[in-house]
């Protein structure tokens, strides 16, 4: 039997102030110490060009935070999705990362890690309550759209490759998928 080592955030924060973990691309995810794969040209020009478009149809309602952590305590968790749409604070998050009641929605790009972003962060994510994930398939250049999260599993799915979708906590704002997807 293979045992692996849990770490809490605690830990997790004292090995980032320790410098144990410089240098390297991780995030904490269900208690483990998770390594990202280099962000090629496609994810980060997505994921840039992805956060300013969302900036412009928000306005002020919304901040858009790219590449930053977020803290789901329940889990030891603080992943480090590629866009999270976050209330904003007066102050700012600068005594913690946005948690779940903080988060209106998430968006990942995915191509090395399709896989992790659709189960296993899926899962963190529903089990946090975050109410709606959006994984960009860079690959496959769809959209996949996740909410609806009871008892830790996303209990809707859709996949767009076209069209406008309007998120959950903006139901008056229309995002048009080809934007994400090119």
């Amino acid at each position: 039997m293979i045992t692996t080592a849990k770490w809490t955030l605690e830990q997790y924060h004292q090995m980032i102030e320790a410098g144990i973990l410089e240098g390297r691309s991780v995030e904490l995810l269900n208690g483990e110490i998770i390594e990202m794969p280099p962000e090629r040209e496609p994810h980060a020009n997505g994921s840039t060009e992805t956060r300013d478009y969302l900036i412009a149809l928000l306005g002020d309602r919304a901040q858009v935070r790219e590449g930053h952590p977020i803290t789901i305590p329940s889990s030891n968790s603080e992943p480090e999705p590629d866009l999270a749409i976050v209330q904003r604070r007066v102050g700012g998050y600068r005594d913690h990362h946005p948690y779940p009641e903080n988060v209106y929605w998430l968006i990942e790009f995915a191509n090395a890690s399709l896989r992790k972003d659709l189960e296993a962060k899926a899962d963190a994510y529903a089990a946090a309550g975050i109410p709606e994930y959006w994984v960009v398939n860079l690959k496959a250049r769809e959209l996949v759209v996740m909410r609806d999260p009871i008892a830790g599993k996303y209990q809707s799915q859709i996949t767009l490759t076209n069209g406008d979708i309007n998120p959950l906590a903006f139901p008056d704002l229309s995002v048009s998928v080809q934007r994400l997807l090119n």
